[in-house]
């Protein structure tokens, strides 16, 4: 390229240096703007590229084409100056030199360019719509459109859409303002502009660019872009409209970027807004009105089912939208809106607008008003709700024009005549929203004749051998698609732009779904479709018209898209299919490429707090109507931005607030009910003091018409021993909260039943506490109160480290608990007769509780120290303990956060963001972004296993991340807990400012818990500052993850490292390296090169024999010299396939199999039935008769053992959504019984053990792939 020269210069030692040298020149190959790259031309790919690493890709493939000439010439030893090559200065020189060129630039991307565009270098392009621009069918836009929009506010928005795609709109002097009530269906057309022009669209805010404040408010428009979009817009207040006049007008402005020079540019964009409030401009500034087209939605809904399934298809329309729109707008004319005047936006103000809906039945009912009438009433309206600016009568007159048809100076009405009369009133503009019918969802395949078979007859196709495989090789086949009998199993070959969108669904048991497929095929665009080979899974076909090579192979979790080049075809068997021909498609389908536009919000829960109680003082808006309105909008931005909010507390003032309104009360109230008082994320609440000191375990059961709460005291036992547990059916409001003055522990209490109890305390019914329930059971994110979450003393599940975190269900397996499963639906009342039975099954939960707290009371006790290190609340989380200990009362500490680029420290590691899979790569490997996994399977001697010391915690150190106050205090507590663990108690002391010392004063401190209080936060503080975790401990620069992944590219360089010196690396597991035949020599090695990165290591163990299966499944057996005093045996198991019980014992510690080591646990997100089919006998060798029901109730999960067949054993079953039986996972073949009974009924000799010994046999098959299985276990 013209911008640089490659030259060669020789060193002293003879190497020969090849570099670019860069030249001083007007580049027709770089374009260079305000001091900084802007674009390159890629000749290969044929456009513009705008990404600055393209310059280092293209520049250092022609050095990489030069040095090998040179290399060719023998001259000596080459050394090439590569831009990738951080060390090599040649990328700081680029740098360099474009910062002193002079803007030398085109603006890219001027005009739409479809897929099927032929393009230049002089078209200036550097992007492509994923579609082309045809002719093709338009229903699914067509209907959504024609009830979301009246004909006459639709054209304006197809016109519009039409002059971006001619190419127009850069000398059009408009813009869109879709202005109407949320969900009426702006934010529906605002999406489908943003799929229209995906790639040559911006996001905008309006109030930046009419604000005072607004330097840089065109930066978002730095890349050229043909189209605009503000999602939720706010031109009620203008300051300064200079900008987007200028912006709207395509005027030649100054443009200011964030750290870059400013230059000139013309913005070519058009603007599309949607928003809620009107346009309000004074005269002074009505400049806007000129340019401004208002769109109102018809106020009609599509239901949501029929909804969904429209957008789903239009995605296939797009090429046939955007040409249907520029026949629009050809047919309209450039000119057709130059007149156009918004007058219902200039004349709508919040005040007459409130006032014409107050007095609407008085003037529908009249159908008509005098002047005087209308401005008497007006008058009392603005005294009433205290509006302090009244329209005078002239202008009243004017603006009440616009809600009757009819105006006389004079008429005659019933006989007398009047002055000033309004007549026909256009009660139109209060219309009632219609929703209309669902039409059915459904796809048909009852046909048995394939017009497939008829439009491919003369395709290649040919049987499926035996393992389903095709027989030759497709050269070799001479057969067509009629020459055999497409019921039985084939392959077809296929034209690369005929597609197949395979559905391959599953329900919640993991086995393929036909009712989910059928549902969610149904969303697609009509075509030929068949069933797959199995049966359950869906084929639709479709002629896709475009680069079909250039489409993603996934569409989503269980759907593929199938493109047949090269020799790959499709496998197919004729079973049942429609009568649809193949329809034709251009758009709607991921490429493999996909760019994401992420959206911030910069927010503060206590501004947004302010604003609210400005409001209920009336500070902002005058009266109670526009108030509310405001409220309403400022949560709704904040519930869709990403701020951490609860307002709970202000609900009731507002609620109060809008009952006073004097004429919009109701109106009011019911914009109460729909307020987001509260994020997504919990707030803190205010602890709660308990009246009683001993604890209380307690748990809620919820049924339509039962509630039932059942509560016991710790230690409070009969004389038997047995719990006493409290019934409380139907409790009331006074007495539950009699109850909350105990110190409750609660299994997951924080997010369910705190807040059932608050609930039943502010008054709720038992059906009002049934429908709360079924709302956090389903995640609805604004069913909680701020206020229940501390109504607990503490909660188990919350309090219980990482490796305890499980359902109840399964500690009451795992501690042998009794385990009982109610079997009654929940969605349905319970007899009375059965209260009872529904208070005992509360009651073993309650009991299970009281265990499991006891079990993990080193948890528990590690919780009371972190709260009385962080002075919150035992019941606060985790994660807040551990913000407060590190940050105090800094709810911000991100501005002293340090962000450190691992490119600069590991050359050569790259990261993209935008790829879906594989973002990281380094020395040619891809890069976990959770750590470094790798393995190479085989059986393997003297295994040193290598572990790196804390490596998560000594990244944050190395990195400094939290800046330098921040981590040390991180450190502070990482070094405190290795001191407490050596018995350095002196020096624990003094770190965290002594805030340590009153925990190790006492001769009998707790160590080990506060120990284990320290390891918490240590280890909850790394899962925080992951990329994605939005917390006081996240940065929103560390998009790839930097503290895991400088761990990872360590152990990358730590394994070429120990590869170099002649050693393998046969499995890294994150922090860890194991090296079999390992010398002390390279253990050695190991330490020092950890140093050098800032990690220290640890030799902890040596396998004497390892068998490595997979990177998550091996077994060994530790060296001699590493077995700990009182080990039974040396062998240690990693992965289910060796960790088994049975299998562990039977074939490597030959310990003595017990009973429980038989047991199997299965879980299923629905239920699980044991279906006694099978007669068993009764003990004399008669079978016994069966019940019509056979099926047992057991729960969602289960400890279970396999039974011999005729013992009475029983199938496994689980229920699906649909109320359909299928088998549970790895069941099939076997009979089963739940392990309590059989213990109980001392039943072992029922026991099929063949179920094991199969599963010892696969595991020894998995070791004998490496090795010799009895030389290994000898």
């Amino acid at each position: 390229m013209d911008f640089y020269r490659i030259k060669e210069r020789s060193s002293k030692n003879g190497v020969i240096e090849v570099y670019p040298d860069f030249r001083v020149c007007r580049s027709k190959d770089l374009m260079v703007r305000g001091k900084s790259f802007y674009a390159i031309w890629d000749e290969e790919q044929n456009i513009w590229s705008t990404d600055e690493y393209d310059v280092q890709r293209l520049v250092d493939l022609d050095l990489a084409r030069y040095a090998e000439d040179v290399k060719k010439r023998n001259e000596g030893i080459v050394s090439t100056k590569y831009l990738g090559d951080f060390s090599s200065n040649s990328w700081l020189r680029f740098r360099n030199y474009v910062g002193h060129l002079s803007d030398s630039s085109v603006d890219l991307d001027e005009e739409l360019t479809f897929a099927n565009t032929e393009v230049t270098k002089s078209d200036y392009v550097s992007r492509r719509l994923p579609y082309p621009l045809l002719q093709g069918d338009i229903s699914a836009y067509d209907e959504i459109m024609g009830v979301l929009y009246d004909p006459e506010q639709r054209a304006k928005l197809e016109w519009a859409i039409g002059a971006i795609v001619a190419g127009d709109s850069k000398y059009i002097q408009k813009f869109i303002v879709l202005y109407g009530p949320q969900g009426s269906g702006k934010s529906t057309v605002l999406n489908i502009v943003l799929d229209l022009f995906e790639g040559y669209t911006t996001m905008f805010d309006a109030k930046a660019l009419t604000g005072q404040n607004n330097s840089f408010a065109t930066e978002v428009f730095r890349g050229n872009p043909l189209v605009a979009i503000q999602q939720d817009g706010d031109l009620s207040k203008i300051q300064d409209n200079t900008k987007l006049n200028s912006i709207v007008s395509h005027e030649y402005m100054v443009m200011n970027e964030k750290f870059k020079s400013s230059y000139t540019a013309r913005v070519n964009a058009f603007a599309f807004m949607g928003t809620n409030t009107a346009v309000k401009i004074t005269d002074a500034k009505s400049g806007i009105i000129r340019r401004l087209i208002d769109v109102h939605p018809s106020g009609n809904k599509v239901s949501p089912k029929r909804y969904h399934t429209l957008i789903s298809q239009i995605k296939f329309e797009l090429g046939a939208i955007a040409h249907h729109c520029l026949t629009t707008y050809q047919e309209m004319g450039k000119n057709y809106y130059s007149d156009y005047v918004p007058i219902e936006m200039m004349l709508q103000t919040d005040v007459f607008f409130n006032f014409i809906e107050a007095h609407f039945d008085i003037f529908r009912e009249q159908d008509g008003t005098s002047l005087k009438q209308a401005y008497d009433l007006y008058k009392l309206f603005c005294e009433e709700t205290n509006v302090e600016y009244r329209v005078p009568q002239f202008k009243f007159r004017e603006e009440l024009k616009n809600y009757f048809g009819q105006f006389d100076e004079r008429a005659e009405v019933d006989g007398v005549r009047v002055r000033s009369w309004f007549s026909i009133f256009l009660s139109d503009k209060f219309k009632t929203q219609i929703t209309l019918p669902d039409p059915a969802l459904s796809l048909v395949l009852d046909e048995t004749e394939s017009i497939f078979d008829k439009e491919w007859h003369a395709q290649p196709a040919q049987y499926a051998t035996t393992k389903e495989t095709p027989h030759q090789k497709w050269a070799d086949v001479t057969t067509t698609l009629q020459d055999i009998d497409t019921s039985r199993l084939h392959y077809v070959k296929l034209p690369v732009n005929h597609i197949v969108i395979d559905f391959d669904l599953k329900d919640a048991d993991g086995n393929k779904s036909l009712e989910l497929n059928l549902e969610a095929a149904s969303k697609w665009p009509k075509t030929y479709s068949e069933l797959s080979k199995g049966g359950a899974g869906i084929h639709l076909h479709y002629l896709y018209e475009g680069d079909a090579e250039g489409l993603s192979r996934v569409y989503g979790e269980g759907i593929e898209i199938k493109v047949f080049v090269g020799d790959s075809s499709l496998r197919r068997k004729l079973t049942q299919c429609n009568h649809i021909p193949i329809t034709t498609i251009s758009s709607g389908l991921p490429l493999k490429e996909k760019k994401v536009i992420n959206h911030e919000a910069v927010k503060s829960e206590k501004t947004l707090r302010d604003l609210v109680e400005r409001n209920l003082r009336k500070e902002i808006h005058q009266g109670t109507k526009p108030s509310m309105d405001f409220i309403h909008k400022i949560l709704e931005d904040a519930y869709a931005s990403d701020l951490a909010y609860d307002l709970t507390d202000l609900r009731p003032r507002v609620m109060a607030f809008a009952n006073n309104s004097s004429n919009q009360s109701l109106y009011c109230l019911k914009l109460v009910a729909k307020m987001q008082f509260k994020s997504e994320e919990t707030a803190a609440a205010v602890e709660v003091k308990p009246a009683e000191d001993r604890v209380v375990f307690f748990d809620c059961e919820v049924f339509p018409n039962l509630f039932v709460l059942n509560w016991m005291i710790d230690g409070d036992n009969d004389f038997l021993g047995r719990a006493n547990v409290v019934r409380m059916i139907n409790p009331k409001p006074h007495e539950v909260e009699d109850i909350t003055r105990m110190k409750l522990v609660g299994f997951n209490c924080r997010n369910y039943d705190n807040h059932i109890l608050y609930a039943r305390m502010m008054g709720y019914n038992n059906e009002e506490l049934y429908r709360l329930s079924q709302r956090i059971i389903s995640g609805s994110p604004n069913a909680k109160f701020g206020e229940a979450y501390n109504l607990s003393y503490t909660d188990i599940y919350d309090f219980a480290s990482a490796a305890n975190k499980m359902a109840l269900k399964k500690w009451q397996i795992k501690l042998g608990i009794r385990h009982q499963e109610l079997g009654l639906p929940w969605d349905q009342p319970v007899p009375p007769e059965l209260w009872d039975k529904v208070a005992e099954y509360c009651d073993n939960d309650v009991i299970s509780t009281g265990v499991v707290f006891h079990h993990l009371k080193g948890d528990w006790v590690a919780r009371q120290i972190l709260a009385a290190l962080s002075g919150l609340t035992c019941n606060d989380t985790t994660n807040s303990h551990s913000k407060k200990i590190i940050f105090g009362d800094n709810r911000k500490p991100q501005s002293a956060f340090n962000y450190t680029k691992l490119a600069d420290q590991f050359p050569g590691y790259t990261f993209d963001t935008y790829a879906k899979t594989d973002k990281s790569h380094y020395r040619e490997e891809v890069v976990g972004e959770g750590g470094y996994v790798y393995a190479e399977p085989g059986m393997y001697t003297n295994v040193a296993v290598l572990d790196v010391t804390s490596m998560h915690p000594t990244s944050i150190e190395q990195l400094n991340l939290f800046g330098t106050e921040y981590t040390k205090t991180f450190s502070d507590i990482k070094n405190a807990r290795v001191m407490i663990k050596r018995g350095d108690l002196k020096s624990a002391r003094k770190v965290l400012d002594g805030r340590l010392a009153p925990f190790l004063e006492e001769e009998n401190a707790n160590l080990t818990g506060l120990s284990d209080a320290l390891k918490t936060v240590v280890n909850s503080v790394y899962g925080l500052t992951r990329a994605g975790c939005e917390n006081e401990f996240g940065d929103p620069r560390n998009i790839d993850n930097i503290v895991a992944k400088r761990g990872a590219l360590f152990v990358i360089d730590l394994k070429h490292a120990v590869q170099e010196k002649g050693f393998q690396a046969v499995h890294i597991k994150t922090d860890s390296i194991k090296i079999p035949d390992a010398t002390q020599e390279i253990i050695d090695f190991v330490f020092e090169f950890g140093a050098k990165y800032g990690y220290g290591f640890e030799h902890e163990t040596t396998y004497e024999k390892f068998c490595l299966v997979n990177k998550a499944v091996y077994i060994a057996k530790v060296d001699e010299d590493f077995r700990k005093f009182g080990d039974l045996h040396p062998w240690t198991a990693t992965g289910a396939e060796f960790a088994h019980p049975y299998i562990f014992k039977t074939l490597f510690s030959k310990e003595a199999v017990d009973f429980w080591d038989m047991c199997e646990t299965k879980a299923v997100t629905t239920s699980i039935y044991l279906d006694f089919d099978e007669p068993e006998e009764d003990g004399e060798g008669t079978p016994m008769v069966l019940t019509e029901d056979t099926k047992h109730f057991v729960g969602k999960v289960g400890s279970f053992v396999p039974i011999k067949p005729g013992r009475g054993g029983a199938t496994m079953l689980r229920i699906d959504k649909n109320g359909k039986f299928g088998a549970v996972n790895k069941t099939i073949g076997y009979r089963w019984l739940e392990a309590e009974i059989v213990e109980n009924a001392h039943r072992e000799d029922d026991i099929d053990t063949d179920y094991f010994r199969k599963l010892c046999d696969e595991a020894i098959a998995s070791i004998s792939e490496y090795g010799d299985f009895e030389w290994f276990v000898s």
